[in-house]
């Protein structure tokens, strides 16, 4: 389920791309097909990283990457291990809200990104995320989970401060929208619910066959129910 519209990185052979917050590896993998590229993976969480490391094993058994080179490694989006001006293209899809120190990790998704380059970060969007909120106390008391959202004026303004420039947004995944709200509404972990099982897999059947109708309602109803809020900013 990939979040960020990769066309809007401006990617080419020889640059450095950094998915920080890789999760399973699912922007990792799409990054390690743009040919002749250098990508970089970071999660805080060693099993993410084991999960992002399988995936993209499984592709390269596949001869489905086109990179140049990929590595993998913990790290801390507060605290980056890179030097300034370090990367030609930077993801950073559904972390921020994760994070308690958030302006410092916009300081250094920023610090890190060369000049003219471009950052795409994603977020769970403002009212589908706080029905979420509104639903379910347990949603927000995961250890690691979601400590705030964000509405778009607020994080456009905490970029633009650091010298960025908001170049496109858009929104994402409409169609998993309804399944957050039912696993609220019935419990965010449980399992025996079969009217959230059923929704759960006829996403999973839509992200492995890919069918034009499910991916025409998806486009058609983003701007209303989309589940991401994705901004590209440009570093001036």
């Amino acid at each position: 389920m990939i979040t960020v519209d990769f066309t809007r990185l401006n990617i080419g052979s020889g640059h450095r791309v950094l998915d920080i917050g890789c999760g399973e590896g699912r922007h990792m993998a799409a990054a390690c097909r743009q040919p002749g590229t250098c990508c970089v993976g970071g999660d805080y969480g060693y099993d993410n990283l084991v999960s992002t490391r399988n995936k993209l094993a499984f592709h390269q058994a596949l001869d489905d990457l086109a990179c140049s080179s990929f590595s993998l490694s913990r790290m801390d989006v507060t605290c980056l291990p890179f030097g300034d001006n370090s990367f030609d293209a930077v993801i950073c899809s559904e972390v921020l809200e994760h994070i308690p120190d958030d302006d410092q990790a916009v300081s250094e998704l920023v610090r890190i990104l060369k000049p003219g380059r471009i950052l795409a970060v994603s977020v769970p969007r403002f009212w589908p995320e706080k029905i979420c909120w509104m639903l379910s106390d347990d949603y927000t008391a995961t250890p690691g989970g979601h400590v705030r959202i964000y509405c778009k004026k607020d994080l456009k303004a905490k970029f633009c401060a650091k010298n960025m420039v908001l170049t496109g947004s858009h929104a994402a995944h409409s169609i998993h929208t309804p399944l957050w709200w039912l696993k609220c509404l019935t419990g965010p972990d449980r399992t025996d619910v079969p009217l959230v099982n059923l929704y759960h897999r006829l996403l999973v059947w839509d992200m492995m066959e890919k069918p034009r109708i499910t991916a025409f309602m998806d486009h058609l109803l983003n701007p209303v129910l989309g589940k991401s809020l994705v901004l590209y900013f440009k570093k001036v």
